[in-house]
């Protein structure tokens, strides 16, 4: 089973691509199911956020036109904050995904690519504040399969490399909140795009998971063009095997199945 799990087109607000050429893509580089997982951030995008009615009768169509070709799962990236918790649990109640990553895209309405989360904090403020931020969800939202790109702050760190040591802690309440909760955890291999020097989430974060339980784990590009699909999925597995990992997922219906590595 070869499969990429966190795939944007022009439903989501930084892509162009069709979902068409996405899926052409995927039949050309021999994988055998992708995810969509379209943006909704609420909070901080109103009109930029996915069109529901559009992207499912598209989901449809790609479906039934490429049945038996590949295998295509409606799912889709919550960027949860405290305050629209209520907002995406109405969005999970009202549409039929298959599978839902949860992510930490901004903290109090503050986004973090463009550092105005991060502006006037030192390092280990904004650090801490943004695992924080992610443990506050998960203790009061359920209704996701995923907890996407856990350590993505890295990628938004100007002061560079922040010891995983130093957010062990709070990192691991977060797991065992994901864990307690039948829940698991991504990794995102845009983690090579960006030029980071480990993987999303890092070994260290990795290993606590296993440690500690944590068996639900899905793969994907996180791709906004068709050139990022599948990329390095494969040696990603590799490595998941070698750090004693066996399975890793899929999902229908918010159900996980399990696949050998």
């Amino acid at each position: 089973m070869l499969a990429d799990y966190h795939v944007h087109t022009y439903f989501s607000d930084d892509s162009e691509c069709t979902m068409e050429e996405v899926i052409l893509q995927a039949l050309s580089l021999g994988l055998d199911e992708i995810a969509f997982t379209e943006h909704v951030d609420y909070g901080v995008k109103t009109d930029l956020n996915c069109d529901y009615k559009a992207y499912f009768e598209e989901v449809r169509t790609m479906q039934e036109k490429y049945r038996g070709k590949l295998s295509i799962k409606a799912g889709i990236e919550f960027g949860v904050q405290t305050h629209t918790i209520p907002l995406f649990q109405k969005d999970y109640e009202e549409y039929p995904f298959d599978f839902i990553i949860l992510s930490n895209h901004q903290v109090n309405n503050k986004e973090f690519w463009n550092y105005e989360f991060q502006e006037g904090k030192s390092q280990e403020e904004f650090q801490k504040a943004y695992y924080e931020a992610i443990y506050d969800v998960v203790q009061k939202f359920k209704s996701y399969s995923v907890l996407g790109h856990l350590d993505m702050i890295k990628r938004y760190d100007t002061y560079g490399n922040y010891p995983d040591e130093k957010i062990m802690d709070i990192v691991e309440k977060i797991l065992n909140q994901v864990i307690a909760d039948g829940k698991g955890i991504e990794i995102n291999t845009s983690c090579f795009r960006y030029g980071l020097k480990d993987l999303t989430p890092s070994r260290e974060i990795l290993k606590k998971y296993l440690q500690l339980g944590g068996r639900i784990i899905t793969i994907g590009s996180d791709s906004h063009k068709p050139d990022h699909l599948g990329n390095r999925i494969t040696e990603v597995k590799s490595i998941l095997k070698d750090m004693g990992f066996q399975q890793f997922c899929t999902f229908e219906n918010m159900k996980p199945l399990y696949h050998n590595l």
